[in-house]
């Protein structure tokens, strides 16, 4: 298939969706312009050279209306390649009525899902119904399987670490991918920061369940390569109290909320980062050793 077709294929889906969730608060654009060019290229006003620079990204919302599940929403947030339906979109659903562990057994299954059954085809409403399906089944399984409330005992806390994560990433290009990162990370209440282009590297650093539960999220993401390269974990005085257990996180933290860096970015598409710059950024913070770990190379 031509870029073209593809672009024919995405837009018919779209005005699929459009005409079954007709209202903002069950279909929402979060990128109007890419949609507004991805328009134009196939109504031939911009046909011309390769396909739009920005692709289209939204968010489908729906409620299930059983009676265990009445009241409870989950998100599609969806983002097509140049190249969709011949390659999957990226699809990441969240459903506040899960665990964090069940939400990303979900997440699992839905991308084999799609890749066993949905390649080289429009998918999304397939998705959509997946989810309908299987999430019922997920909450009834939860509500089965609740624990009776337990007495408290004096059995001793679990020790509390912090934990710092460096992952690496062949590249970090999809603007879903990127602010899912900086929106999971605010909602875990992680620091760090995370530098987009090729290579992609991302630093989280914070209670390391929070740390677990962010890598569990973005791993399952379709990715060329993504591993963490580092990680670092130091255990906490757990007979602190949590007042005491927040200041000693705070005072291990290297960086002050998590930001997106970028540094001077250049090359044909803007994706390739100064090095350099990283380096000054971390040794700035205290942890320019990562740089040999990442490069190979020692920083200047």
């Amino acid at each position: 298939m031509s870029y073209l077709e593809w672009a024919e294929s995405q837009l018919a889906e779209i005005e699929l969706l459009t005409s079954m969730f007709p209202t903002v608060e069950e279909l929402e654009f979060t990128d109007q312009l890419a949609l507004a060019e991805l328009r134009d290229y196939v109504e031939g006003s911009a046909s011309t050279g390769g396909p739009p620079p920005s692709r289209p990204q939204f968010l489908i919302k729906q409620k299930l209306d059983s009676a265990n599940t009445e009241g409870t929403v989950f998100i599609l947030s969806c983002a097509y390649p140049s190249e969709y339906p011949s390659v999957l979109p990226e699809i990441t659903v969240r459903c506040s009525g899960l665990s964090r562990a069940q939400q990303t057994q979900l997440q699992a299954l839905l991308n084999a899902y799609l890749m066993e059954n949905c390649q080289g085809e429009i998918c999304v409403l397939s998705a959509v119904e997946w989810v309908k399906d299987n999430l019922q089944l997920f909450i009834d399984k939860s509500l089965l399987e609740a624990p009776a409330p337990k007495k408290e005992s004096a059995s001793p806390r679990m020790p509390e670490v912090f934990s710092r994560l460096w992952i690496y990433s062949h590249h970090i290009y999809n603007k879903s991918k990127r602010k899912n990162i900086l929106d999971w990370s605010k909602e875990l209440g992680l620091s760090g920061f995370s530098m987009p282009g090729k290579p992609g590297i991302v630093c989280v650093e914070g209670p390391q369940s929070a740390c677990e539960d962010f890598w569990s999220r973005v791993k399952v993401l379709t990715w060329k390569k993504i591993m963490i390269r580092h990680r670092e974990d130091i255990s906490l005085d757990c007979q602190s109290e949590d007042s005491r257990l927040v200041e000693h996180i705070d005072s291990l933290r290297k960086f002050t909320g998590f930001e997106e860096a970028m540094f001077d970015p250049h090359g044909n598409r803007g994706n390739h980062m100064d090095l350099g710059q990283l380096y000054q950024f971390l040794n700035e913070k205290g942890c320019c050793e990562v740089f040999q770990m990442y490069f190979g190379i020692e920083g200047r």
